[in-house]
């Protein structure tokens, strides 16, 4: 059961964790009718399982809800299914958006998730090896 969450544009324009209800209701909705990609690679970045790493799944950055987010590593990685071939500039500009606040965006197709599930893992296993090459946005240096 494929379903895609279209731009997953958050109302309040809110980030991060609890804020804007609004914001947290649409997320946990879309946690709730994940698609079967997302299901798959969640099962393998739940609970610190991967690397230890801390992943937050439909998680709120801006007026965004990205499909899986490691805010330690401001790592955000997005699953496309088919229609995301015919949204190619909305696509650029949300990752130009998250770019501008200091995030690494990984692409996969959910095929790829769903038949290359360890290619995709090598591949996020990479970005979180390499240290973050695009500095923070000013205030939010370490």
């Amino acid at each position: 059961m494929e379903r895609r969450h279209q731009g997953s544009l958050a109302p309040n324009g809110g980030e991060g964790k609890g804020e804007g209800g609004r914001s947290s209701g649409r997320a946990r909705g879309l946690r709730r009718r994940q698609t079967d990609s997302e299901r798959v690679l969640w099962q393998h970045l739940r609970d610190r399982q991967f690397l230890q790493t801390k992943f937050r799944r439909q998680h709120p950055i801006g007026p965004y809800i990205v499909d899986f987010c490691c805010p330690a590593y401001r790592l955000v990685i997005e699953l496309d299914g088919g229609h995301h071939a015919g949204q190619i500039r909305a696509d650029e500009q949300r990752t130009a958006f998250l770019m501008q606040r200091g995030y690494r965006v990984l692409r996969f197709w959910d095929h790829d998730v769903l038949a290359k599930c360890d290619s995709v893992l090598q591949a996020i296993e990479l970005a979180l090896s390499h240290p973050h090459l695009t500095p923070l946005p000013r205030g939010r240096r370490g």
